[in-house]
């Protein structure tokens, strides 16, 4: 099969294969004597915590070297995958305050670590985002968050993102979320 062919299927990825690419990348990193450690969000982080099946690509808010990218676009042309299948395309969406040292590290190999915000600083990158399927992982990730209340996950949404507009109808929205999660 020849990469990148136009209307080629996109390719999902489960917990397990995205585990095995980030093994491969680790491996390539060690043979280049490179090193690298990612903060991956977004659905990858829900497939690797076993809430939801599968995920386009693995979200990073780490932002990668060239020679990272070149280290990614080289497994995923060996694995079928698009270029941009591991990406840095979430940075921008760090929540201010993120503390890595609350991170969990969930992959970890001599030349790649792999890390995971606490629930909630993720459960306030979906809230941002706000896209159709980003509601479904908001129910699923509430359980997860400790938050007291949906005034509580409202307020600590405008400490990670300051310059928001104060939207008067988001507390309700979180209400919902949280009810639906059963919480």
């Amino acid at each position: 099969m020849s990469h990148g062919t136009p209307g080629r299927v996109p390719v999902v990825l489960n917990k397990a294969e995205i585990l095995d690419h980030l093994t491969e990348l680790a491996d390539e990193l060690a043979g280049r004597n490179l090193s690298c450690r990612l903060v991956v969000v977004g659905g990858s982080y829900l497939a690797l915590h076993d809430l939801r099946e599968s995920t386009a690509d693995v979200d990073s808010l780490t932002r990668l070297t060239k020679e990272v990218k070149s280290v990614v676009r080289q497994v995923g042309e060996r694995q079928g995958l698009k270029a941009s299948w591991l990406n840095d395309s979430a940075a921008m969406f760090s929540p201010a305050g993120l503390d890595l040292d609350h991170c969990e590290v969930v992959y970890e190999h001599s030349h790649l670590m792999v890390l995971c915000p606490p629930a909630q600083q993720i459960f306030l990158m979906k809230l941002l985002a706000s896209r159709a399927p980003d509601h479904d992982d908001m129910i699923a990730l509430w359980p997860r968050c400790g938050f007291v209340s949906a005034q509580a996950a409202v307020d600590a949404y405008y400490l990670a993102y300051p310059f928001e507009e104060h939207d008067p109808f988001l507390v309700d929205y979180v209400q919902q979320i949280a009810e639906l999660a059963g919480g």
